[in-house]
């Protein structure tokens, strides 16, 4: 089986369940785990090569009122590697190529590839979404180890926090404009005993008022914008002292701010989601 891997949470999945072999290509994105490297890369993102937090927001919203993409798809290249499987995703114009534009291209192709769009909004789905990759490419028995020893640590983290104080976490996803987590980060702080504050969980991260975060006075924030290393983190969240009063929150004076690396385990629903829980419980109980 050739596979192409659209989505860098698949990436790391095909990999991890044993099918990292048959991955023929893979996105600009995809840069986990090292083995990937190599493989052809079929995507190109049309946002600026840099920006603060406010330009790249104000780029994006730009691109997808007008109906464009933020990401470019190699149509040519696709043709060359003749996938027999196709992974991709419907959750967000914003994250990765999409689908739409994956269908597009794919109904050209020669090799009537398969298309599977895995479409995770909890840890759960991300299991489930662990298990479809083993079906569809017959790594059945992989996916289903992978699955076990995962679960064997969220067992390990949930049972270390138990009956421990839940501190009031306020997690970022985007600081300009100031943005709240979804999806599946909500679940994962309460799995590492905490209380997430001003979330949407199961569905997209929305934009929140400074003074709703004033009101709530969080004990812990963490700040993890989507696509940004650690070093990017650190330089939004240096930026937020600017902010009017950003200073006096519980959280701040206290010097309970944490920056995590967004792009490598908050925004990338894959395997290393159980590694971001462990990480968030020694945040939030040491």
């Amino acid at each position: 089986m050739r596979i192409v891997s659209l989505l860098p949470s698949a990436t790391e999945i095909l990999f991890d369940i044993g099918a990292g072999d048959d991955v023929a290509g893979i996105t600009h994105e995809c840069d986990f785990p090292p083995q990937a490297q190599h493989l052809p890369r079929l995507t190109s993102s049309a946002l600026p090569a840099a920006g603060i937090s406010v330009e790249i927001d104000r780029h994006v919203r730009r691109s997808l009122h007008a109906g464009s993409s933020l990401y470019h798809l190699d149509a040519e290249l696709l043709e060359r590697l003749a996938p027999d499987l196709i992974v991709t995703q419907e959750l967000c114009a914003v994250c990765a190529v999409s689908y739409e534009i994956v269908d597009r291209a794919a109904k050209r192709l020669t090799s009537d590839p398969r298309i599977v769009s895995l479409e995770p909004s909890s840890l759960e789905d991300v299991y489930a979404n662990i298990i479809t990759l083993g079906e569809f490419t017959g790594h059945e028995q992989g996916a289903a180890a992978l699955v076990e020893a995962l679960r064997a640590r969220e067992r390990v983290v949930r049972s270390g926090v138990a009956g421990r104080p839940r501190p009031r976490v306020l997690l970022l996803e985007w600081t300009d404009p100031l943005m709240s987590a979804g999806h599946w980060t909500p679940g994962l702080i309460e799995g590492a005993g905490g209380a997430p504050l001003l979330c949407n969980p199961g569905a997209n991260s929305q934009t929140i008022e400074l003074q709703a975060i004033y009101d709530a006075d969080p004990d812990v924030i963490v700040i993890a914008p989507c696509g940004f290393d650690l070093r990017t983190t650190r330089e939004a969240a240096q930026a937020l002292a600017a902010l009017p009063h950003w200073n006096e929150l519980r959280a701040v004076a206290s010097g309970a701010v944490a920056c995590v690396d967004g792009n490598s385990y908050v925004n990338r629903p894959g395997p290393r989601l159980v590694e971001t829980m462990e990480i968030f419980a020694k945040i939030f109980h040491g």
